[in-house]
């Protein structure tokens, strides 16, 4: 009699300002850009290898997307506005639910209130709810050690997924000490670089 193996769920949250240096950082260095899909699929090898089940056991229960960004109006008169909708058509792709404030700009200053706060908070209640056995966060602000520390304490495993390419996508040490375990993308490439076609899509 084969006995079945228990799902192992998952939930990803992304700092979508941290993802979006990352990318400028691979861009600047490779000409590519991550693509959501690999990356969630490199997400389940990953917890898969560490757990020694089978990737099938391990799904990405819930992909979650957070960013600030211009009002339509702005977006378009700083020709941004097709390059977001494609790239909002790549996240409902692969089922993400994306998190938006409005951005302001005072005196040239963009100002993006909010985010990191909605980001910890609706990443706890997840948690709480769902009961994922992992979490993985897609960010480099040290402002998430508490939540890392919250996540803990709930009895779930955090992994911080980041991509130190250069200084636009640099991870605080605090972050990275508090998590179950770090994945640097950054390292990871320097060390096997046919892991940037298996991650990235061209620019």
């Amino acid at each position: 009699m084969m006995i079945q193996q228990e799902i192992i769920s998952t939930g990803v949250f992304i700092d979508g300002g941290y993802f979006a240096k990352i990318n400028e950082s691979l861009s600047e260095a490779s000409g590519m850009v991550l693509d959501i899909s690999k990356l969630l699929h490199f997400v389940r090898a990953s917890i898969a290898e560490r757990e020694q089940v089978p990737k099938s056991c391990c799904q990405a229960t819930e992909c979650h997307y957070f960013r600030g960004r211009y009002r339509a109006g702005a977006a378009n008169a700083k020709k941004l506005l097709f390059a977001e909708r494609k790239f909002e058509d790549e996240l409902i792709e692969n089922d993400v639910i994306f998190h938006y404030k409005h951005l302001r700009e005072i005196n040239g200053e963009i100002i993006e209130k909010g985010i990191d706060v909605w980001f910890a908070l609706e990443a706890y209640e997840l948690a709480t709810i769902r009961q994922f056995d992992y979490v993985v966060l897609v960010t480099g602000d040290a402002d998430h050690e508490m939540l890392i520390k919250k996540l803990k304490a709930l009895k779930i495993k955090v992994v911080l997924l980041t991509g130190d390419f250069g200084e636009h996508s640099a991870t605080s040490k605090v972050l990275s000490e508090e998590a179950f375990y770090h994945v640097d993308l950054g390292v990871l490439i320097a060390e096997h670089p046919e892991l940037l076609n298996k991650l990235c899509n061209k620019a």
